[in-house]
């Protein structure tokens, strides 16, 4: 299996990473920690999908794909903290002044999980801060110590996740996910 990881840019593959079966059901569609908490609270059904599709088409889009050949196994939300609920969040501290990317969402598709996308999406998103000119990039994963994370909390990363991709912890977080509590993990990209 070779893993591509590409710009999220072509909207029917975030889909069918992070939309729902039906286009009209309220899911999340990765919106919750990209816009701003009353626009994301004000949009439904096929309204959230339509946002979604017109971030695709932003520069930079929302985050990027993992490719298995054509086949879309993988979703990692990324951007400029600016641009994300991160740049207000009173759980999550800001460590700097720095304009730091974040990463909020990694999801694997079913039938591929354990294979190592999850890295491979790390990795890529990592890249793709570099290519837009991040200084340093940002997640919020749990700090798990090796427990098992609920599959439904998991998509915040673990910390091990991030060390792997040279990561450190920066700081302390005051928000806690399936009882563990997350941490600010960053990695410099100058």
């Amino acid at each position: 299996m070779t893993i591509e990881v590409r710009a999220a840019s072509v909207f029917d593959d975030v889909r069918s990473m992070v939309g729902p079966k039906r286009p009209d059901a309220n899911v999340c569609w990765c919106l919750s920690y990209r816009i701003p908490s009353k626009e994301n609270l004000a949009l439904h059904g096929t309204a959230r999908g339509e946002r979604v599709r017109e971030l695709c088409r932003e520069d930079p889009p929302p985050g990027v794909l993992a490719y298995d050949g054509d086949e879309v196994v993988g979703w990692a939300g990324v951007h400029p903290r600016a641009d994300t609920g991160f740049a207000r969040n009173r759980k999550i501290p800001h460590v700097d002044e720095l304009d730091v990317w974040s990463i909020w969402c990694i999801r694997v598709r079913p039938g591929h999980r354990g294979t190592g996308i999850s890295h491979e999406l790390v990795a890529g998103a990592v890249a793709f801060a570099r290519e837009h000119g991040a200084p340093a990039i940002e997640a919020y994963p749990v700090d798990n110590r090796g427990d098992k994370v609920d599959l439904t909390m998991a998509y915040v990363g673990t910390r091990a996740l991030f060390e792997r991709a040279g990561f450190t912890k920066a700081a302390d977080t005051d928000s806690v996910l399936n009882g563990f509590p997350r941490v600010l993990m960053r990695l410099d990209l100058r």
